[in-house]
């Protein structure tokens, strides 16, 4: 399972509200944490992917935001801007003006064209080797499969020619389980569990890239093991409730409430635990982290999440 951070590039997507961009960050923590060289991408422009390490905002110019981690926010004007610049070697300065109205129209008018100048990027960052691993906050499942199958809509548009050899390339990078992967985030519930498995589903059926990983969020804790709840049980009558509501000095009806709502809770996400796993197949791992019990998003909770995987990943 390791191979999660062996990979070049690597998506996270998942469904909005499961906490995507902090397993994202997570993730590009831990591999600066083993030694590796990272890039954190923001794909859709959000504004927050510098609050999970408790930075200034970032913008397209890479930016380090902890020790070997750097990251960046997507601009799709500054994309071609670059690419005009790195590969027609076009002189661009300032605003594109009249070519990024061209571009916007085109754009509307063809699939994947704004999505491939975020691939493209990434990609490319990959191909020259600047990083170690790039990380990309990708957009959430309703909308990743148009960027992933980005290269293959404008393969299916141009036949031969300069654009051509740049999507090829860019399906070389894509297309190898070696280099690329997807890492789905998902939390215990049904809604979010049933998305991640049509996602994966519509991932092979529609692009090349290789589901990786799933990372479940805000798995609850198990309380109680078979023994336990068994003493629980007895500890739940009336004499028993009585005697620990007078040594608290309060009433401890509330307790015994909370502590069954959380082992039904659990049992009723370990069913849907079960089912993820068994519609992922042997092949991709199930990586689990712990309900954290905060709101609060910072440096600290992006350390506790890489610790949970980096624990999961055996390290």
């Amino acid at each position: 399972m390791a191979d999660l951070l062996d990979r070049s590039l690597l998506f996270v997507t998942g469904k909005g509200g499961v906490g995507k961009t902090t397993v994202a960050a997570s993730i590009a923590l831990l591999a600066s944490q083993q030694g590796k060289r990272v890039l954190l991408c923001e794909a859709e422009p959000k504004g927050d992917l510098a609050e999970f390490f408790e930075s200034k905002p970032v913008g397209f110019e890479q930016r380090e935001v902890s020790p070997g981690l750097f990251a960046m926010s997507m601009d799709t004007e500054a994309s071609l801007r670059e690419y005009l610049r790195l590969n027609l070697r076009i002189p661009v300065a300032g605003r594109i003006g009249p070519l990024a109205r061209a571009f916007d129209f085109v754009a509307t008018a063809a699939p994947g064209v704004r999505e491939i100048l975020v691939v493209g990027k990434l990609c490319w960052e990959v191909r020259e080797g600047h990083y170690d691993l790039v990380v990309v906050d990708a957009p959430p499942t309703g909308h990743v499969i148009g960027q992933l199958a980005a290269p293959q809509a404008i393969n299916s548009l141009v036949r031969v020619g300069l654009i051509r050899q740049q999507t090829d390339w860019m399906l070389d990078i894509l297309s190898d389980p070696v280099r690329t992967g997807l890492c789905i985030v998902s939390t215990p519930e049904e809604m979010p569990v049933n998305e991640s498995i049509e996602l994966a589903s519509r991932v092979r059926e529609e692009t090349t890239v290789q589901v990786t990983a799933v990372v479940v969020n805000r798995v609850l804790p198990e309380l109680f093991g078979r023994n336990e709840e068994k003493v629980f049980e007895l500890l739940e009558r009336p004499p028993c409730v009585s005697e620990i509501s007078r040594i608290l000095e309060g009433d401890a009806e509330p307790l015994f409430e909370a502590a069954r709502l959380a082992m039904t809770m659990r049992r009723t996400r370990s069913g849907h635990l079960e089912r993820l796993r068994a519609a992922m197949g042997s092949d991709v791992p199930v990586l689990y982290v712990p309900y954290l019990f905060t709101r609060l998003q910072g440096m600290r909770t992006t350390r506790q999440v890489a610790t949970a995987l980096s624990e999961e990943l055996g390290y």
